[in-house]
């Protein structure tokens, strides 16, 4: 089916060359159509450009998708071009004002290295995600923000001094659920973080039923979880990362002493072997919510 945008976004071109619909939000109205909205809370350095990230596998949906792009109010967003915020982004307030959202993606930020009540956004962002709970399907939270959902249902990251880099194998947890279900027993992600969980803390947090477990990885640690009632999903990978994005963190981190270099990834010659878990987990994150959209 098709991305339901404005005729004016940026990222058109891209989104053609990769094969991907997308109609005219003001046509697809005329037409009475009635699309899945997945809020979409960018908080990534460069934000602009990591829009694609995001818009390539909601693109493979079955169902129409419009994606509405939300801002934080006390967040200043000063790597990204100016008027691109102004133009394309509305507040979550706004956001929801007509229509509530099916689904929220918040997207990580490089800040899991200060404690949550450091973060100048942390208030904001987690009543955010709080009033997504009660009203929409579902919310996927993304590296950091992951951290943050998981913060909100009782686990607390751990942070580490060097920053945990490159491409993983993960062991699928869960092969009856309805997401991870269609994951292979083992598959790859990125990861590239400064925090992580402990083990015992994970087991415990499952063993009060605060989460489930769904994938752990040897390197990796728990890597995802969810809520019990499905309605929060927390991936501290980056599942979304294109082959690009990956390189040219890499290239950046380069001489970093708190960065090791890359593992498992060449970023001379790059090659994206997690494309399949990125699409089959979006998609099967977009089937359930659009499941729930529609039988409640």
């Amino acid at each position: 089916m098709a991305l339901v945008i404005r005729p004016d976004y940026h990222e058109i071109p891209t989104i053609e060359k990769n094969g991907l619909d997308w109609i005219s939000s003001e046509k697809f109205r005329n037409q009475g159509g009635n699309a899945v909205r997945i809020g979409i809370l960018n908080i990534m350095p460069l934000g602009e450009k990591y829009e694609m990230n995001i818009l390539n596998p909601l693109g493979l949906s079955l169902v129409d998708i419009e994606p509405v792009w939300i801002k934080l109010e006390s967040h200043s967003y000063k790597t990204w071009p100016k008027g691109h915020i102004e133009g394309f982004y509305s507040t979550y307030s706004e956001a929801v004002k007509e229509n509530k959202l099916d689904g929220l993606i918040v997207t990580g930020a490089p800040v899991e290295h200060l404690n949550f009540e450091e973060v100048n956004y942390w208030d904001e962002i987690s009543e955010l995600i709080r009033d997504a709970r009660q009203n929409s399907h579902s919310t996927l939270g993304l590296c950091w923000a992951g951290f943050a959902l998981a913060k909100l249902s009782g686990v607390e990251k751990i942070t580490f001094e060097r920053k945990l880099f490159g491409v993983y194998e993960l062991d699928n947890l869960a092969t009856s659920h309805p997401i991870m279900g269609a994951l292979d027993d083992k598959f790859v992600c990125p990861q590239s973080r400064f925090a992580g969980f402990d083990d015992k803390e994970v087991l415990d947090a499952v063993s009060r039923g605060d989460v489930n477990a769904l994938a752990y990885g040897r390197e990796s640690g728990y890597t995802i979880l969810e809520s019990p009632d499905h309605k929060q999903l927390m991936h501290i990978g980056h599942p979304e990362y294109n082959k690009g994005r990956l390189a040219e963190e890499a290239r950046r981190d380069q001489g970093n002493p708190n960065v090791p270099d890359i593992e498992n990834f060449d970023f001379d010659h790059p090659l994206n072997r997690w494309r399949m878990h990125r699409n089959t987990f979006f998609q099967r994150w977009i089937n359930f919510v659009t499941h729930e959209s529609r039988t409640k």
